[in-house]
């Protein structure tokens, strides 16, 4: 009976002594690469190997906007954010064939505007350091400039909208033709710092085609104030056709009054839509 115990007990010490030997030839080899950001949203995101027993750095070649970082906190701890860098663990290591998205927003809006990374878990590679690398502009096919499709999360993220939520007033229609326009639709929107008119214009008949270049907010008090001014469709506005337009404006900088006039400069004419009410900035958000 002595003989059996005493086999057993050499197995066990046996299998003891190997198991350190065993974890050293199982453990993950570490890595730090160079990855390129996406180019666009048609492009796979690069991917990269986390474990749960490693932290991965990403540096990035520029400031992030650290609100704007999305992960799956169910799967993916962020250790720290700073101006340039993400720290990053898996809760458990990843099963195999699953995958989760990391991103985040650079600060200066050039395009590649959003650095994303796709991680896996490897069972022989673990990725600890990312520098993270964006393509030259001059790489960049021009003039296609292809903008990730916008998410509701986005506008959360980046500040435009907060717990207030979004408000809006209709403006009212009118025809000038005087300078040969007719406001077929017009809405006025406020949310977070910024107020947005969005305005479906035609072009009468006759006239020559018109290309909205600037537009100004001008109130009763204060200076005129700047908005940067988006045409959703391409070209002129041609005779008897309709464009629609959307000037956008920081509220940092609006006057106290609540009426304005847009004015928006073009080619040869300029656009008047005259008492323009911008909604007020409310407090406390919908319960």
């Amino acid at each position: 009976m002595i003989q059996p115990v005493r086999l057993a007990l050499a197995l066990v010490l046996a299998w003891e002594a190997a198991t350190p030997a065993m974890a050293a030839q199982e453990e993950r080899a570490k890595r730090d690469r160079a990855v390129f950001v996406a180019n666009s949203p048609a492009d796979a995101l690069p991917v990269v190997r986390v474990a749960h027993d490693t932290p991965t750095l990403f540096l990035f070649p520029a400031p992030i906007n650290r609100k704007t970082l999305t992960f799956d906190e169910s799967r993916i701890r962020v250790l720290d954010a700073g101006e340039r860098s993400v720290i990053v663990q898996p809760v458990a290591d990843l099963p195999e064939g699953e995958r989760y998205e990391v991103g985040v927003f650079f600060a200066d809006g050039r395009a590649p505007s959003r650095a994303a990374f796709s991680l896996v878990t490897d069972p022989t590679e673990v990725d600890t350091r990312i520098d993270v690398q964006r393509p030259d502009p001059m790489d960049i096919a021009c003039p296609i400039d292809v903008p990730r499709m916008p998410r509701p999360e986005d506008f959360v993220l980046l500040g435009y909208v907060d717990k207030d939520g979004v408000t809006a007033t209709p403006i009212k229609l009118r025809a000038d033709s005087e300078r040969g326009f007719s406001v077929i639709s017009a809405m006025a929107y406020r949310g977070q710092g910024w107020v947005l008119v969005d305005a479906t214009i035609r072009n009468h008949p006759g006239r020559a085609p018109w290309v909205p270049r600037e537009a100004m907010l001008t109130g009763r008090a204060g200076l005129p104030l700047r908005a940067r001014i988006v045409t959703v469709d391409a070209g002129a506005f041609v005779p008897g056709g309709f464009g629609r337009i959307l000037a956008v404006a920081e509220t940092t900088q609006l006057s106290n009054g609540p009426v304005y006039t847009l004015e928006v400069v073009g080619d040869g004419r300029t656009l008047m839509i005259p008492n323009v009410r911008l909604p007020k900035a409310v407090s406390g958000g919908t319960p």
